[in-house]
């Protein structure tokens, strides 16, 4: 039987790490950087995310959308393209998972199709939290090996954003609750023995029954 209980909690942490998951994609907070020139200026900081870059200054902040996205890094294009993808592969799952619940009706009491959607919806989850963990990590690591890179000049050294550290908490958010959502919809009496109700012995074969009579001619 379903686990009401698990498809509850894994759809609650799935649907978080989604939401979460668009604010990340959101937010310019991807990079970070206070270097003006050749100096470390803490009352200017430039923040970069994927569709828009702000600065702040003095407590002021002003942002710009970025005026062509053919314009950006190809690290960048990619990192667009993957989350976008993500948050519609949850997106997609979310209906799914809904009409699979076992404390739903969308289907009737049809346990058999309800188990299937529920977990198909597991697995376009963790594959969507997957997804956009790459993005996360590839960024990630062009901002260190860039911040390393002598031959960067330090204006444009960046460092690691908050947006990216959420973004590894939400796409693990995603995969948890997709992996609880699929264990909860498993039928785990699906590959067990039959009861004792339904054990038969076989029936004795001809060859057997011959050789007994013979043994008492």
């Amino acid at each position: 039987m379903a686990n009401t209980g698990l498809q509850v909690l894994g759809l609650i942490l799935s649907i978080t790490g989604w939401v979460g998951g668009a604010l990340v994609c959101a937010v310019p907070w991807w990079r970070v950087s206070a270097f003006v020139g050749n100096e470390l200026v803490v009352a200017q900081v430039l923040w970069e995310g994927l569709w828009m870059t702000c600065l702040s200054e003095w407590g002021r902040l002003q942002c710009k959308i970025y005026d062509s996205g053919l314009a950006l890094s190809s690290s960048a294009q990619l990192s667009r393209a993957m989350s976008v993808i993500a948050l519609l592969i949850c997106f997609l799952a979310v209906p799914v998972a809904v009409t699979g619940l076992k404390c739903t009706r969308c289907l009737g009491d049809a346990q058999g199709p309800k188990g299937k959607l529920a977990r198909a919806s597991g697995i376009l989850f963790v594959l969507g939290g997957v997804v956009f963990l790459m993005p996360v990590c590839w960024m990630a690591y062009v901002v260190v090996r860039d911040f390393y890179d002598p031959d960067v000049p330090p204006p444009n050294k960046r460092e690691l954003g908050p947006a990216l550290y959420l973004g590894w908490i939400v796409s693990i958010l995603m995969i948890i609750g997709g992996a609880l959502l699929y264990a909860g919809s498993t039928n785990p009496g699906a590959l067990a023995p039959p009861g004792r109700g339904g054990i038969r012995s076989n029936p004795p074969s001809t060859a057997s029954e011959g050789k007994q009579e013979k043994a008492f001619v």
